[in-house]
């Protein structure tokens, strides 16, 4: 595939993202700093809104099927032919078939302008993810009661929600087995007390919705 998928770049744009923030929010921001906000150049992070737009753009089209695909995240598009568009891709992963679909939006026109699909391909997984691998280890009546245990014992109080927990899922793709083409994470669970949960052992199969406990 053409399109990079690189933690560390993924990562990058989000904190750039975050501090075009910190600059427009402030009331004392120079004007300068105020109209990149309202007419960001092409070599500007993309704000807010345009990250919001892209993905609902990337998303719109017909063939997307409610509830077997999940949009990832958006980063900016870098490809220096475009150098007069503002462009964004959008990295969605499609479950039914387990293919991670990179969906180029040019933000002028509004418009979905290329695609390109891949299999075996894993980006880093989404905060929605995160709170999908937890839904399921919470669901496992074996280690869901002891993920409750212990919160009960950490915080004083029963857990409510996958939220109340405090949630890192690593992708972990093997060479042979389903998770080499299935969508797996690897949940760090960390406790209201700072301490962390004894998952080292257990993986969550997002694509098959199951939880796997390795053998070693």
């Amino acid at each position: 595939m053409r399109r990079r998928l690189v933690i560390a770049a993924a990562g990058l744009g989000a904190l750039l993202v975050s501090g075009t923030l910190l600059l427009v929010t402030s009331g004392e921001a120079p004007q300068a700093a105020q109209g990149v906000r309202e007419t960001p150049s092409q070599g500007d992070p993309l704000t807010p809104e345009e990250i919001a737009r892209a993905g609902e753009i990337a998303t719109a089209k017909n063939h997307l099927k409610s509830g077997q695909t999940e949009l990832l995240y958006v980063e900016r598009d870098d490809d220096k032919d475009a150098e007069q568009a503002r462009r964004a891709e959008a990295y969605i992963y499609d479950y039914s078939t387990d293919t991670l679909i990179v969906r180029t939006v040019d933000l002028g026109s509004s418009k979905v302008i290329e695609e390109t699909k891949g299999r075996g391909v894993q980006p880093p997984p989404s905060k929605r993810e995160e709170l999908r691998a937890a839904e399921l280890l919470l669901a496992d009546p074996k280690l869901g009661a002891g993920v409750r245990q212990s919160f009960r014992k950490a915080a004083g109080r029963e857990l409510a929600s996958p939220s109340d927990l405090a949630l890192r899922g690593l992708i972990f793709s093997p060479e042979r087995g389903r998770c080499a083409q299935h969508r797996c994470l690897r949940l760090f669970v960390r406790l209201p007390d700072g301490t962390f949960l004894d998952t080292s052992r257990i993986v969550i199969d997002l694509s098959a919705k199951r939880v796997h406990t390795l053998e070693w």
